[in-house]
């Protein structure tokens, strides 16, 4: 069948305002170049409908309606009949080469632009491509593009909670706002909606891995559905985190042994409720036996158990259970890198077929550096999906400008050597290593109740970059930096270069700064902020700095190899042997795998502690710099935009000598080393910067 949708040209004025950030890169802005505008014009001047009224439809006409008025001045007009025009855009459901249901074509045939696609679904995808050309001013003379996803299911994981805060959020409050639903829809969450199908991500999680029991309720039940009956239309579906000790709290029953029969049965029930109220409701994600989270261990049982008795409750509905592999014990002498590859590799090939093991990046926590997690490549059974972190736990919070994709790009291309080199991290997840049947990457959101949604203005750009890898792995962030750029910033190509520059060069800086050499878990303890490489009490060992970094006298790191936690062992042999020789092992990585001398030389010719005290300082000229490099774009992006950046950069400018001056302070305690030219030691004292942490902890 064919749908052609008829529009005709008028002139539509738009006011002028400030950019807020609301709009994100959704910004429909006037076309500058007036000869391709009136040529985007002419090409949307047709299009015909002919074919019923179908929710998806619905929203494709009026995002083609906002973006033809805002960008060509055009006053869309929908027709049901055939005009006899030499130019239009035509929607065409057909079966194309891809069968994929959300695969779609953009061809130029005779003058026509034609946007192909199995469904509706495809057609809604193809249709934000097209818009996304004319956003960026592309030529479409002559188009011919294929795509289709790579990753089957691209979710949002939100960690907000019913009274509306947010877990390591720093955007303001949740979006959802539980007390005011199901009887209002908040204009914010259609934005949500369209935001994320613009970039192909189809599947959000609305709550709390730390799940509050209250969540698969009645009473909420009917808020999620009033959600999921806004986000079907773009075709994103609902999950909900889950607490797995439900059926003692919300059922009572006396015991959630995932092998008792009433708790089987209950949670059987909970489903059928689920599912009678949202169909296409897509499943559960659980955080089990992880930081004081309920789950089957507490009973004798196995995360198998646990995770099979809740699959088999959603199989008859094509339900997923999505089972977090962040699992590890408080064990002083051990190693929290080896924890997850311990639970969950001699399961692999025991779990139910709509399962799915979620494996953040590293094998420790959203770190600025980590290498890969070892369950990446040797679960070859069972499904794992990638779960990065958007939200800026680590990273500087939102006064930190830290442009993620470099570093989601650096852990998709490692290569795993899974079966043979040339088996990346992508491979696995995209089920071409193993033939995965579900595949599957999340970003934990960094969205909130701030105008901008993000915080930072260009922490946005972490979330695009999210979208856009899920849908193709093998992106490039510097190809997603340029595209958001264009979308984003209605700038001249000098600027544009700029920003993309700075962008692409933002997280190595703050990781020099902050965690050079493979340092990691330096940060405040709790709260996560700033530095505080001295904790060396917390509820568990291995909530403080010198579980990880292990300075003394000797030296600094943490042996993994032979000779430590050997827990390079659980990598494939040819990339343990890129890590266990500490005179070959990429610097990156270096303290993440050794435990070096301060006074060893390195491959850049400087020791251990010279090598560690060049990175801090140039890591905070770096952030001068990076002022001096926004500063030329004043006057070529939004005033209010400029604005918030430029503040945002002097915030932490400070903060990074707050960074520098307290490691190089503190780790010049076991080094007993000077701080060698051009570089010059802190003025401030030890005792002065150690007392910025209670300043920091209400930041």
């Amino acid at each position: 069948m064919r749908i052609l949708l008829l529009l005709t040209l008028s002139i539509f004025s738009f006011a002028t305002f400030a950019d807020d950030g609301y709009r994100l890169w959704l910004k429909y802005d006037k076309v500058k170049n007036e000869t391709k505008r009136k040529a985007y014009a002419a090409r949307l001047a047709n299009i015909e409908v002919k074919l019923e009224q179908d929710p998806t439809l619905v929203v494709i006409l009026e995002e083609l309606k906002m973006a033809s008025q805002g960008m060509l001045g055009i006053t869309p007009k929908v027709s049901k009949t055939l005009a006899a025009t030499l130019y239009g855009v035509t929607l065409e459901i057909s079966t194309i080469a891809d069968k994929k249901p959300e695969a779609y074509e953009i061809k130029t045939i005779n003058k026509h632009s034609v946007i192909q696609a199995n469904t509706t679904q495809g057609l809604l995808y193809g249709t934000f491509a097209f818009i996304q050309l004319l956003q960026q001013e592309e030529s479409i003379t002559s188009l011919d593009i294929k795509s289709s996803p790579k990753i089957q299911l691209r979710m949002l994981n939100h960690w907000d909670n019913n009274n509306g805060t947010i877990e390591r959020g720093y955007a303001g409050m949740s979006m959802w706002k539980w007390y005011e639903l199901p009887e209002r829809i908040d204009p914010r969450y259609i934005a949500y909606a369209r935001s994320n199908a613009s970039i192909g991500i189809n599947g959000t999680v609305l709550n709390n891995v730390n799940a509050s029991a209250r969540f698969i309720t009645s009473e909420y039940l009917g808020k999620v559905k009033a959600l999921a009956d806004v986000y079907r239309p773009y075709h994103i579906k609902v999950y909900m985190s889950v607490n797995f000790a439900s059926p003692k709290i919300i059922g009572g029953l006396k015991t959630a042994d995932p092998l008792d029969p009433e708790v089987r049965a209950w949670w059987k029930q909970k489903a059928d409720e689920i599912y009678e109220l949202i169909p296409d409701f897509g499943g559960f994600l659980v955080k089990a036996n992880s930081e004081g989270e309920p789950g089957p261990m507490d009973y004798g049982r196995t995360h198998v158990d646990g995770a099979n008795m809740l699959a088999e409750a959603m199989a008859p509905h094509h339900g997923l259970v999505i089972w977090r592999a962040f699992v590890y014990n408080a064990d002083p002498n051990g190693d929290r890198f080896a924890a997850a590859y311990n639970e969950f590799k001699p399961f692999d090939g025991k779990f139910m077929s709509n399962v799915i093991i979620q494996v953040k990046n590293g094998p420790i926590d959203f770190q600025v550096r980590e290498p890969i997690s070892p369950l990446f490549g040797a679960m070859q059974k069972t499904p794992v999906s990638m779960e990065f972190q958007l939200t800026q736990e680590y990273l500087g919070w939102a006064t930190h400008w830290v442009y993620e994709a470099p570093m989601f790009e650096e852990n998709l291309q490692t290569d795993t050597y899974a079966t043979g080199k040339g088996n990346t991290v992508a491979d696995v997840i995209m089920g071409k290593t193993f033939n995965y049947p579900i595949t599957s990457m999340v970003g934990v959101a960094n969205t909130g109740s701030d105008r901008n949604w993000t915080g930072h203005p260009m922490a946005q750009a972490n979330w695009f970059a999210l979208g856009k890898l899920a849908w193709n792995p093998n992106n490039t962030s510097k190809q997603i930096a340029e595209e958001w750029v264009k979308l984003t910033f209605n700038t001249d190509a000098e600027s544009q270069k700029t920003i993309v520059n700075l962008m692409l060069n933002s997280r190595e800086i703050y990781v020099n700064y902050t965690n050079p050499l493979g340092l990691h878990h330096v940060m405040g303890e709790s709260h996560h902020f700033g530095p505080e490489p001295w904790v060396s009490k917390a509820p568990r060992p291995d909530w403080t700095a010198l579980y990880y970094h292990k300075a003394d006298a000797s030296g600094i790191g943490f042996d993994r190899t032979n000779t430590g936690s050997k827990t390079l062992q659980q990598y494939q042999p040819e990339l343990r042997k890129l890590y266990e020789n500490v005179d070959t092992c990429p610097l990156e990585y270096l303290l993440w795998f050794h435990h070096v001398a301060w006074d060893k030389k390195l491959s850049s010719g400087r020791t251990v502690w010279d090598e560690m005290v060049s990175r801090y300082y140039e890591g905070v000229k770096s952030v001068e710099k990076m002022q001096a490099e926004w500063a030329k774009v004043k006057g070529k992006v939004d005033e209010e935009t400029f604005e918030n950046v430029e503040a945002r950069l002097k915030t932490q400018l400070k903060e990074a000598l707050w960074w520098r001056d307290a490691s190089v302070l503190y780790f010049q305690k076991f080094s007993q080393m000077p701080v060698a030219a051009p570089y010059q030691k802190p003025t401030r004292t030890f005792e002065e910067v150690k007392k910025l942490v209670d300043v920091y902890h209400v930041h």
